[in-house]
């Protein structure tokens, strides 16, 4: 079944509206065999019951090197972490991380998080306009994160742009700027870790290495496969999970006012928004470890697939009248952040900083407007986070 042009997978159409092309792929080619913008050839997968199945089958593997050998040297330090590993090695990297990143030390961060908050609005508060992002959305999970993990205030923007590069690489357009980037935050990790071991604190980085688990501990490796997936993740999702939400509110109105007169509401707002349009476009990569016939297509032994999420939480077979945004839907079963053994360790802190950053944002400036049509925002490239690199806001 072949596309309507107009609607191309990955053209620059599609990066500023994917809806309706994966409405075209839910409907004509839910598993589709096509080459993506990095060169590798695999499947996307686009309905919800599929995207659930594929997440959570055991067959469908998460560590390459299974199946091909080792990778590239640089590729393998940052892949040693719980998102690219499968059973028994993942439980044990999980388990030992999850001794460090609880549920007590994420809520214990809700003060600190307001604080941080109130300080970005303060300092918005004098001016007419603001960039979103670079005021406010990236600003706030970047300093949170670093405290957690005791990075150095000076040091947080070379941390944006690191991720950054690492993020955008995936398009297969800035790889030699990406290998660069990867050698400088390979060497930073290296330096890092070793003033950590000579004096060891209450961050988080002390407490991975220090974690231990029947006697088992996270290996120099593992170490930065963590710290790496806790950076990029940490922060990430949290700035475009603010960044798709204000223009969508902005976008309708009769929303926004619902949540500025009900703030208590946050926590469901936060939920559509991440259905509706959210951060984290497509699953990271998985491989089939075996041949398969899956809903009528012939995968075989380590093709490549790839699951397109937000396409699952727009399926109207899941979701009733899927392209509304309403934030007063009922509890949302979405896939935002995956499902499964895979499901990100760091939901709980994104959406704690969502609600948190997006009630306050809302009630200090309640007439804000975008200060472009919608159609001017540029989409961030690559084929892992959706977000927009700049939202120019009027506040007043």
């Amino acid at each position: 079944m072949k596309l309507n042009p107009k609607f191309k997978v990955f053209s620059d159409e599609f990066t500023k509206n994917p809806y309706p092309a994966y409405k075209n792929l839910r409907e004509t080619e839910p598993v589709l065999k096509m080459r993506f913008p990095d060169g590798q050839e695999g499947w996307i997968i686009t309905r919800y019951d599929d995207a659930v199945e594929v997440l959570k089958d055991h067959r469908f593997i998460k560590n390459v090197s299974k199946l091909f050998g080792g990778s590239m040297e640089h590729q393998s330090i940052f892949m040693h972490n719980m998102l690219f590993s499968d059973p028994p090695d993942h439980k044990r990297l999980r388990g030992l991380v999850q001794k460090a990143f609880t549920p007590q030390m994420i809520s214990g961060m809700r003060g600190r998080i307001q604080e941080i908050t109130n300080d970005l609005l303060e300092k918005a508060a004098g001016k007419e306009t603001i960039n979103l992002i670079d005021d406010f959305a990236f600003p706030l999970p970047i300093i949170v994160i670093c405290e957690i993990l005791g990075v150095p205030a000076e040091d947080r923007n070379k941390f944006r742009i690191w991720s950054n590069s690492l993020i955008e690489g995936s398009n297969g357009e800035h790889a030699a700027e990406m290998f660069q980037h990867m050698n400088e935050f390979i060497l930073y990790l290296s330096e890092w870790f070793e003033k950590i071991r000579k004096n060891q604190g209450k961050d988080l980085i002390s407490q991975l290495m220090m974690a231990e688990n029947e006697g088992d501990h996270l290996t120099e490796r593992e170490l930065f496969g963590v710290v790496t997936l806790l950076i990029i993740a940490g922060h990430e999702t949290t700035v475009n999970l603010i960044g798709n939400s204000i223009p969508a509110l902005i976008e309708h109105p009769e929303q926004l006012g619902l949540l500025q007169n009900q703030p208590e509401i946050i926590h469901n707002a936060i939920e559509e928004t991440l259905r509706f349009n959210g951060p984290v476009e497509f699953s990271t990569s998985r491989w089939a470890s075996e041949d398969l016939d899956f809903k009528g297509a012939a995968i075989r032994r380590g093709d490549l697939v790839i699951v397109a999420l937000n396409s699952a939480n727009h399926d109207p077979l899941q979701f009733k009248d899927p392209e509304i945004f309403d934030i007063t839907r009922e509890k949302s079963p979405h896939l935002a952040f995956g499902k499964g053994i895979h499901l990100c360790l760091g939901a709980p802190l994104a959406r704690l900083e969502g609600e948190i950053a997006i009630k306050s944002l809302i009630q200090r400036f309640p007439d804000m407007k975008l200060n472009i049509s919608k159609d001017q925002l540029e989409w961030r490239p690559g084929m892992i986070v959706r977000g927009v690199k700049e939202i120019p806001l009027l506040l007043k």
